[in-house]
């Protein structure tokens, strides 16, 4: 098996209730990742789960991408990662300097 990229949708997870969205976010890219993979184990990065979690632990996003990679060369064991780096930025507000005024 080699690296793929899979986008997840998660917007069925809004059917649930609020306070159960976020871990059932993970537990359903795992479960996407096993039956679309055939792994038996799946390694889920911290980066996916600060992305899910970074929303609010009751609103997680409606879809992720995630790189699969496999751990062994069976393919059993596979590790999922954000596909697309998430960094977090500032909005930086104009300050008036004392040449403006």
């Amino acid at each position: 098996m080699s690296e793929r990229i899979y986008i997840i949708n998660l917007s069925r997870i809004y059917w649930s209730g609020r306070r159960r969205r976020g871990p059932r976010a993970i537990r359903h890219i795992r479960e996407f990742i096993k039956r679309h993979t055939k792994a038996d184990y799946v390694i889920i990065d911290e980066s996916i789960n600060m992305y899910i979690f970074s929303y609010a632990y009751d609103k997680p996003p409606r879809r992720v991408a995630v790189r699969v990679i496999p751990v062994d060369p069976e393919g059993k064991v596979v590790k999922a990662v954000l596909a697309i780096p998430i960094t977090v930025t500032t909005a930086e507000t104009p300050s008036k300097s004392s040449e403006e005024k």
